[in-house]
């Protein structure tokens, strides 16, 4: 639960560059949605490996 409390600070933290970067064009608030997604994309990856392996120990 921990991981998706994460998930939820990240996506909230990534708020105003991704305003930034598509209504401003500000390109410097692009680089950091890229990093900010993939972070995003390791998290979800961990999330759902924890999910599948609690999963599996219930079975």
């Amino acid at each position: 639960m921990q991981k998706f409390q994460e998930l939820k600070n990240l996506i909230a933290s990534l708020e105003s560059d991704i305003d930034k970067f598509y209504n401003k064009g500000n390109s410097a608030a692009g680089t950091r949605v890229r990093k900010g997604m993939q972070e995003l994309k390791t998290i979800a990856q961990a999330i759902r490996a924890e999910v599948q392996e609690l999963k599996n120990k219930a079975s």
